[in-house]
Parts: C-alpha cells; structure tokens; sequence
C-alpha cells in the first residue's frame, strides 16, 4: 500500500470516528514487536506515548530498510503503521526525500490529531529519519 492508497482509503471512510477505527485496525495489523525489542535504545523520545522502533538493512542492492515498532495506545501504533507503509522497503534516500509534512496533509491528520500526537508523530519521523541517515553510504552523503 502507498500514499495515494491510503489516503483514498481515507476519504472513502468518511468521518474521522470511521478514520480513527481504521488507524487501530491498521495497528493491530503491525506484527509483533518482541518483547527483548522494547529496550530504551529503541524507544522514541517525544511521544507521550510508550513507543519503541527498530529498523533491519535489506543489502539489496539498493539497501532498503524495514522497520518494526509498537506502542501502548492504540492510534499511536496505527499512526506507527502509517509510516511503515510511507517508509518500509525503501533505500534511505528515499525516506529522507519522502515529504511527511505533504503526506500528513494529504491524508488529512493535521486537524484531527491533539498537539502531542502530532509532536509524537514527527518524533517517530525524526527517528525514522535519523536511521535512514546513519544508513545512507558514505559516497552519497558527501555529494550533497
């Protein structure tokens, strides 16, 4: 699934009560996030949430990464399945090219989430970011 998907998902839903059911089902979809992986290293700063992300390299070539994470609310682990699905699978430039600000406007999340999701929500990006950053080589770093 990508953006344009998701976000026609969204509008076929309709109202944000039919939006926020569908967030949780999209988390409880999410597989499992063993319980050795909730360790502080992985857990996201930011989020008033308990919310821990880890990520695993695909050689490739081109390297692509795979994230797993989880939370202990439940719209925190659907919005954590949104971005897998704008971010899994992909080389690390694409995640630090991906647009989120455009993404979270498209499916319509800015208005329909309290300020500390929102802060939360770009946590998780920030550390999704930070990940894809540490992955990109060395020669593509040093071009930009």
């Amino acid at each position: 699934m990508q953006l344009e998907e998701l976000a026609d998902t969204f509008e076929m839903l309709g109202d944000w009560e039919e939006r926020y059911r569908y967030l949780i089902d999209l988390g409880r979809k999410l597989p499992p996030l063993p319980e050795s992986e909730h360790t502080e290293a992985n857990k996201v700063r930011g989020c008033m949430s308990q919310v821990w992300m880890t990520a695993q390299a695909d050689p490739g070539p081109p390297l692509k990464l795979r994230f797993r994470g989880d939370s202990d609310a439940h719209i925190v682990k659907g919005l954590i399945a949104v971005l897998f699905i704008l971010y899994s699978d992909r080389s690390p430039r694409e995640i630090l090219d991906t647009d989120i600000g455009g993404a979270f406007a498209r499916l319509g999340l800015e208005g329909h989430l309290t300020m500390n999701r929102r802060n939360g929500f770009y946590a998780m990006v920030e550390r999704i970011r930070n990940i894809a950053a540490a992955a990109v080589p060395e020669s593509a770093t040093s071009s930009s």
